[in-house]
Formats: C-alpha cells, sequence, structure tokens
C-alpha cells in the first residue's frame, strides 16, 4: 500500500518542508511520538535515534511525527522545541496537523492507533511495516536490512538483465 503524504503544520530540525515523495530510493522509518508519552521517550525515540546513528542517510532517512492527541495545551511546538534540544534529536520532526476528529490528520491517514508508532517505507514509498508499542532494535533492523538487500538484489538483478555478457551467480563477463 503506498504511504499517504505527511499533513503537518511545522518542521523542526529542517529548513525544508519536507515530502515522502523527496526519499524514494530510501527506506524512510517514520517514528510518531509525543513528547509527555512515557513508551516514546523510553523506547521510540531512542530507537529512532539508533537507527539514524547506524543506517546511512544515502539509505535510510529517519522522520519524527510529533502527533498529539491528548494534552494539547502541554505540548505545543514551543515545548516540543525544548523537548528536542534536551534530548538531542537531530532527524527532521513534522507537527502533525489536527484533524477535524479526535486524532491528527496524519496519524489518522496512517490508521495509527497510539504512540509511539513505527512505520517503515521501502524504496517505493509503500508501506513495509507498521508497528504500535515497544518494538525491539533488533526487529527494526532486520526488516530495515531485508528492505535495503532487496534493493540490493532488485539493482543487481537488472544489471543481470541489461548486461551484454553472460552472468551466473559467480559474476558477469563482458
Amino acid at each position: 500500500m503506498q504511504a499517504p503524504e505527511l499533513r503537518v503544520t511545522q518542521w523542526f530540525n529542517t529548513k525544508e518542508n519536507l515530502k515522502l515523495l523527496d526519499f524514494r530510493g530510501k527506506v524512510v522509518l517514520i517514528e510518531a511520538f509525543q513528547m509527555l508519552c512515557p513508551g516514546c521517550v523510553v523506547h521510540g525515540i531512542p530507537l529512532a535515534q539508533a537507527v539514524q546513528r547506524h543506517f546511512s542517510s544515502d539509505q535510510v532517512m529517519v522522520i519524527g511525527l510529533h502527533t498529539v492527541f491528548e494534552h494539547h495545551e502541554a505540548m505545543t511546538p514551543v515545548s516540543l522545541k525544548a523537548f528536542l534540544h534536551e534530548y538531542r534529536i537531530t532527524f527532521p520532526v513534522a507537527v502533525d496537523k489536527q484533524g477535524t476528529g479526535p486524532l491528527p490528520d496524519t496519524m489518522a491517514a496512517f490508521g495509527m492507533r497510539g504512540t509511539p508508532s513505527l512505520v517503515l517505507l521501502n524504496q517505493n514509498g509503500e508501506i513495509a511495516a507498521h508497528h504500535f508499542g515497544q518494538v525491539s532494535e533488533l526487529q527494526v533492523g532486520a526488516e530495515i536490512g531485508c528492505l535495503l538487500g532487496g534493493m540490493a538484489a532488485a539493482t543487481a538483478a537488472e544489471r543481470r538483465a541489461t548486461h551484454s555478457g553472460g552472468c551466473t551467480d559467480n559474476g558477469c563477463t563482458a
């Protein structure tokens, strides 16, 4: 399933209004969080930070989505800016647009049940994984590895198909 576009009002840690379309060719990790959510602070955000540290930004893009569905008066953009500074969060973070119903727009569009939620998009912008609650670093790393490996396998297959010489599992000849 193709991922819906982010519906946001503001960005932090970037000067641009980012679009998911900008990241075609990369795996995208979206970490949906609220700064007053204990599971987000203890599990979700550190996991997103670990992914950002361990994978090349040429291959994996990490995006935070501050999606507030409770305690609106306490979780303002001013508070979020201080939170991002205190927790040393350096990946781009979007503020989800408030919807007409109880859930913010992007949260509703992705069918998120709460926070923390982690969504992985493949290199074509399709939803490859969707997790609610705590998810292990090992599982997310394996899912990202499979997505990256699938891209490498597809690229190798394309090279074999378009190469003028003969190719085997041992390599290609001119």
